[in-house]
């Protein structure tokens, strides 16, 4: 008769490993809170710095820049410095996403589930 408790010793390394896994990925979206980028439109006339979840956190305008005539000028160079804040949260995101799935021995390419 087979033992049906001869598996249990592999499912609790199993579970040792998945707990640690979700450490390091609970470790990875606080890491992500921490690294901030900066996009910037207009030669750096505006500038918009977000964290790596793309969360904004600050907006710095040249005042050169503030002229009546100009606004939709002015507003163009918000929206576009925010694009570049987010598209550049994202590709850090996803680096250090690759780098934490390196760490933890994931094939290249897996994607971590968040």
């Amino acid at each position: 008769m087979k033992n049906p408790f001869a598996g249990i010793g592999d499912l609790g390394k199993m579970m040792t490993a998945a707990r640690e896994m979700q450490g390091k990925v609970d470790e990875f979206q606080k890491t992500l809170e921490t690294l901030t980028v900066v996009g910037e439109s207009g030669a750096g006339l505006v500038r918009v710095t977000a964290n790596a979840k793309g969360e904004l956190q600050a907006l710095d305008i040249d005042p050169s820049i503030f002229v009546p005539s100009e606004k939709q000028v002015v507003e163009d160079l918000i929206l576009a410095a925010i694009r570049d804040a987010q598209d550049k949260a994202m590709a850090r995101a996803q680096a250090e996403g690759q780098r934490l799935a390196g760490d933890m021995g994931l094939p290249p390419g897996m994607k971590l589930p968040f």
